[in-house]
């Protein structure tokens, strides 16, 4: 991979490409960073999955943008589309990998699927009470780490991550899920993949929010280029508050 942004420059190693993607230091609240992958004409999927848009240098960067997180956010639907498995590597710093936290209002996840028997971490699910009594048992009983807040909003899901000291925050999806973090002003990089490919077909785009929300300018802080492929990485033009 080479950089373009801040400035052109040779190969980045291992250690270069860490310091490209290093979170803030000294971080006392979450700090949310959504990672995404798009052909060149904006499909986020390719036959529903986003796996079929990947490349060799998104995976790497996937994988070190997990290894750097405390916590991966990720709604319930991304969970089944993409057939989620615990986070292999440790987060940098640990011994351990980062936990899968799942929000899913109705608890409706596959005790049974890699998310609860393919991990070194129990999966946290943030779910409601309103969902079914005996699906959040057997989530529980599967190794699952149950939690039930009042309402599934950023500001309470974020809150529930910064209580556990999970302050690296990176959220890969859905659309739903990303719609709300934007709408809530929650989101503060977004990194995002651009495949060098037309996809076509009627997939959506990687964000799905309420009308009316009013677009967040972002400064483009980062430029990789690999064969073609576009790693860009953005961040919030403006700290909240």
């Amino acid at each position: 991979m080479h950089p373009l942004v801040p400035s052109p420059g040779g190969p980045l190693d291992d250690a270069d490409l860490a310091a490209h993607y290093a979170y803030p230091a000294g971080l006392a609240a979450p700090y949310v960073r959504v990672n995404f992958v798009t052909s060149a004409d904006g499909a986020v999927t390719v036959d529903g999955r986003s796996g079929g848009l990947g490349s060799a240098a998104d995976r790497q960067v996937f994988g070190l943008l997990r290894e750097l997180a405390d916590v991966v956010l990720a709604g319930a639907g991304t969970v089944r589309a993409e057939n989620y498995r615990g986070a292999r590597r440790p987060t940098r710093g640990t011994d351990t990998p980062p936990p899968i936290a799942v929000v899913s209002g109705s608890a409706d996840l596959d005790p049974a699927s890699r998310l609860f028997t393919d991990t070194a971490v129990p999966p946290i699910v943030l779910t409601l009470d309103s969902a079914p009594l005996d699906r959040r048992e057997r989530l529980a009983a599967a190794g699952g780490d149950v939690v039930v807040l009042e309402r599934l909003t950023p500001d309470l899901v974020l809150a529930e991550l910064a209580r556990r000291g999970l302050h690296r925050v990176l959220c890969e999806g859905g659309p739903a899920l990303f719609g709300s973090l934007v709408a809530a002003d929650a989101v503060d990089e977004l990194c995002l993949t651009v495949a060098p490919l037309l996809a076509g077909g009627t997939a959506g785009r990687i964000i799905r929010g309420p009308e009316g929300s009013h677009p967040r300018p972002m400064d483009l802080v980062g430029v990789l280029e690999d064969a073609g492929i576009l790693l860009l990485r953005y961040r919030r033009a403006a700290p909240i508050g």
